[in-house]
């Protein structure tokens, strides 16, 4: 076992860290206050190949790997959280199951300039009253005789929605007794009866849109079901376990950035005669932090390392994304108390990092549900 990065990942690293530094840092705050999606930013992060990353040249991806894309998704998120959540949407959420489930006609016509950034894509699963427990979701599509599909219900925070030119959403499609079968469709907001409302007011991640869609007869052409009928729970739950891979990137490049202002400030804040940098209390509260984000990178990698392999990764991504959001929010409650009132104001930061976090313990599955994720895999 070996630790050490290779010459492309840390080209790659060093890439993402200079534009981010360069591009997105300076606008972060911004972005935020006016809950401005970052149209110049997506723009710039597509002509560096971050929007497809770990997708084969043939289909308009960069030909990396999922260690790589962790990599960058942590450096883009420690400039602005938002943009971190973009960049894994169209990687982890929609490129994806696309490259896995996807049609030749598809993989050519919506994957190969998803993956380049020519267009977005969504992942449309949570309803207003089915979020965590999927099985319940009340969107519905009937197979018309032409093969085709006609939706209709609604789909909620989706993050990327306003802006995506194609969603998979999923719908029930069967019914057995009890059991529901689902379908996975792709959605294009221009076709009859998709509506969407305008982007929801959020906590945190302001500039990375999110909304509720409506669909009242949609029809769905029978080129347009991503997989087989019948398959969209499975396909839906499978791109989860990716998915929380990019959200677990996300939280260490939100703790880091927390982290590393904590540092910076602890060196320059005088009191009690000196540095508070020398105040065991302080001290503590910086190690503990950088033992945490340290932990929570190694299970990233390990996850995105055996994604590549090809290898089964749903308890490992689970635990990369149970650990990095808590850990996210225990930094940045940390750094906050680090710079004391200052901390509180808008000048330095922290509390955009704070409101950030927040959210990386909820969306693509609770820290609730990573546990039983966590421990139906330990005890099977």
């Amino acid at each position: 076992m070996h630790f050490d990065l290779t010459e492309d990942q840390q080209l790659i690293k060093q890439t993402a860290r200079d534009f981010a530094t360069r591009q997105i840092e300076p606008v972060a705050a911004e972005l935020d206050k006016e809950a401005r999606w970052p149209t110049e930013i997506v723009s710039q992060m597509a002509e560096l190949g971050f929007l497809g990353m770990a997708f084969p040249p043939e289909h308009g991806g960069g030909g990396m790997d999922n260690v790589s894309y962790v990599l960058a998704t942590e450096e883009v998120s420690r400039a602005c959280a938002s943009c971190g959540v973009i960049m894994s949407v169209n990687n982890s959420l929609f490129c994806d199951p696309l490259l896995k489930h996807g049609t030749e006609w598809q993989k050519k016509e919506i994957l190969a300039p998803t993956a380049r950034g020519e267009m977005l894509g969504a992942y449309g699963l949570t309803e207003p009253a089915s979020g965590s427990d999927a099985h319940t979701m009340k969107t519905a599509a009937e197979l018309q005789g032409d093969g085709s599909y006609l939706l209709n219900g609604s789909k909620n925070f989706i993050t990327c929605g306003p802006e995506a030119e194609h969603t998979i959403i999923f719908a029930i499609t069967a019914r057995d007794g009890k059991r529901v079968r689902h379908t996975a469709l792709l959605v294009r907001p221009d076709m009859e009866g998709f509506t969407l409302a305008p982007h929801d007011e959020k906590l945190g991640i302001r500039a990375a849109h999110s909304c509720t869609m409506y669909f009242d007869n949609v029809k769905v052409p029978k080129e347009y079901v991503l997989g087989a009928d019948g398959k969209g729970f499975k396909i839906a739950m499978n791109t989860l376990d990716g998915g929380r891979i990019g959200i677990a990137s996300q939280a260490l490049g939100i703790a880091r950035a927390a982290l590393e202002k904590a540092i910076a400030y602890a060196k320059e804040r005088q009191a009690f005669g000196g540095p508070i940098a020398n105040l065991q209390a302080i001290q503590w509260m910086i190690a503990d932090s950088d033992v945490e984000l340290q932990a929570a990178r190694l299970l990233t990698l390990r996850a995105a390392a055996l994604k590549d392999k090809g290898a089964r990764h749903s308890a490992e991504s689970a635990m990369a994304k149970l650990y990095a959001s808590e850990m996210c929010t225990r930094v940045t409650h940390r750094a906050l108390q680090v710079h004391g009132g200052y901390g509180y104001t808008t000048e330095y930061g922290l509390e955009r990092h704070y409101r950030d976090a927040r959210i990386t313990e909820i969306y693509e599955g609770t820290s609730e549900i990573m546990r039983i994720v966590i421990a139906k895999t330990a005890l099977s």
